[in-house]
Parts: structure tokens; sequence; C-alpha cells
């Protein structure tokens, strides 16, 4: 018996060949598109949120200024912030004589509470009395 021969055939035809090239070019074609509207669908996301936080900040500000409004609220807070007091009343602020753990007494300089207590050009000119006094020269 004779046997069969048959003509030897490549293993990609030139229609396959062509077929995987303009599939690869398709791939690379669309793939920048693709991120960039993947990455504008993200970015579309975070203006979503952004917009919906001033959204929120808009409806509280609009509510505080709703409060403003009222003469009330305008006086509630003139005598909690400034201390302010209708005519015929006697102001007055309780002060704890007793220092709180870990402050300390008021020397006339510093940065604590205590420091707080004395009027602003006390604390202006200890500092101008610090700033002239030499200090002492560091140990080698």
């Amino acid at each position: 018996m004779a046997a069969w021969k048959f003509p030897g055939r490549p293993r990609f035809t030139s229609r396959a060949t062509v077929l995987v090239l303009v599939l690869c070019s398709l791939v690379a074609i669309l793939a920048y598109p693709a991120r960039q509207f993947i990455n504008q669908r993200d970015e579309i996301a975070a203006q979503r949120v952004k917009a919906e936080q001033a959204k929120h900040a808009v409806e509280q500000l609009t509510a505080e200024k709703a409060r403003w409004q009222d003469p009330e609220y305008v006086k509630a807070q003139a005598r909690q912030r400034l201390h302010y007091a209708m005519p015929g009343e006697i102001p007055f602020t309780a002060v704890d004589p007793t220092p709180r753990p870990g402050t300390t007494e008021p020397s006339g300089t510093g940065s604590g509470p205590a420091a707080k207590a004395l009027p602003w050009y006390t604390t202006v000119w200890n500092s101008v009395d610090a700033a002239a006094s030499p200090s002492p020269a560091p140990a080698p």
C-alpha cells in the first residue's frame, strides 16, 4: 500500500496571520480610549461626591444663616461669646482659684492657660525684657 502523503501545510495560513494582526491592532488602538474612559468615569464619581459634600455644606450654612436671622439667637450668642448682659443685669465670671493639674502659676511669660490671664501689654513688655537680657553662653 502506498502511503498517502499530504503536502506540508503551514501552521498559520496567511488569512490567520492577517486576522491575528488585525485583532492585535484593534486591541492596541482601543486600549488608550478604554483607559481614558475608565479614568473619566472615576473622575466623574469623585466630582459627584464633592458636589454632594458641597450641597451638604450649603444646607448647613443656610440653616446657620436662618438661625442668625432670629434676634433671640443673636442675643444668646452675644451673651455666651461676648459676655454681654441685658440692662439691669450684673454680669460675672466665675474663676476657679485652684490651678488644674498640669498648669503653671502665672509668671508673666509663657503660653499656657495661666499666661492668658495677663493683659496683652504685660506679655509684650515681659518678652521685650527677656529679649533685652543677655542669655548665658552655652557650655562647650
